[in-house]
């Protein structure tokens, strides 16, 4: 009884440990207000520009680095909120950025120290129906702006770029027509030997703009030999089941997906199971933690919402991705 209770609270534990981790916790007060980054593998000043909305020259400037050195891992830095990534609007939208109350504080006080951000946003963000904080609780005080839907318009391929160039480039070599027999025709001028074949090549290239062959490789086409690398041929795979959601991307034909757990660039497919119909979609970011999005494992842009066959405001599916 004892050991079982002990799992519990330990498991507990480990779940906000997990929760505080992904945290935006808002640091300083107004109008000088940051958040703290502790540097991971792999990242650099660009990669963070596309994650928190700010140019790198200004992450640099901000901690007095100098971008040529780079960054260290483990290093701690401070991300700017500025009106470039921070939005406090009624209507804002994004991911939270987080307040730790302090013992006795009031709402005023925390409206206050951001920037005098209205005390109903406050309430509305975090469904308060009066005034009174709890100590060590988290407050939502505005929104991080960058990724979500900034990401839509314009994805960044990054580790996914390999694969985008070599997909169309066989097509050029799939038709190399043979040099026509009718060169004997003109033979008339002997200085003109190179303007008369000219001619003719172009007259046998344009039967050849059957690469009808080509149309077909769409975006998922790609991305679905690029799930195969990803996963090995489907032998490290992750499985997830549960409600998904759609959001609307100006990339016609483009299959794109938020994901909380799946890194940037990793293939995802999405399963209907009731239609058997599946689709190959790119991480581009996170899904924003909202209210309206609770609970979903998945949101896909609308145009591979449109391929599984679904037209629902929500709809089960059913994902595999690289373990």
């Amino acid at each position: 009884m004892i050991k079982s209770i002990l799992s519990i609270v330990l498991f507990g534990f480990s779940a906000v440990a997990a929760q505080a981790q992904d945290t935006l916790e808002v640091q300083g007060t107004s109008p000088a207000l940051y958040i703290s980054h502790v540097v991971k593998k792999g990242e650099n000043f660009y990669s963070l520009s596309r994650a928190y909305g700010l140019p790198p020259k200004e992450i640099a400037a901000a901690n007095k680095v100098n971008m040529e050195q780079g960054l260290q891992l483990g290093h701690k830095l401070h991300i700017p909120l500025t009106a470039a990534n921070f939005s406090q609007k009624a209507d804002a939208s994004g991911k939270p950025v987080y307040h730790k109350v302090s013992d006795k504080e009031t709402l005023y006080r925390v409206s206050v120290n951001y920037n005098k951000v209205p005390l109903d946003n406050i309430r509305q963000w975090n469904s308060f129906s009066g005034d009174g904080l709890k100590k060590d609780s988290y407050l939502i005080v505005g929104f991080m702006k960058a990724g979500g839907a900034a990401a839509e318009a314009a994805p960044r391929p990054e580790k996914v770029k390999e694969k985008a160039t070599p997909a169309a480039e066989p097509v050029v070599t799939l038709s190399p027509p043979p040099p026509p027999p009718a060169v004997k025709e003109t033979p008339k001028k002997e200085k003109e030997p190179e303007a008369r074949p000219a001619a003719e090549t172009t007259e046998t290239v344009t039967p050849a703009p059957t690469p009808v062959k080509s149309a077909p490789v769409s975006s998922s086409t790609d991305f679905e030999q690029l799930y195969e690398q990803q996963t090995n041929g489907g032998k490290k795979t992750t499985s997830e089941k549960g409600p998904g959601t759609w959001f609307k991307s100006n990339a016609v034909g483009k299959y794109y997906a938020l994901h909380n757990t799946a890194p940037r660039g990793t293939i995802i497919k999405v399963t209907n199971p009731l239609n058997g119909k599946a689709v190959y979609a790119k991480v581009l970011d996170v899904i924003p933690q909202m209210k309206a999005n609770a609970g979903l494992i998945i949101k896909l842009s609308d145009s591979a919402m449109q391929a599984l066959g679904s037209n629902e405001t929500k709809f089960y599916c059913e994902l595999s991705y690289e373990d």
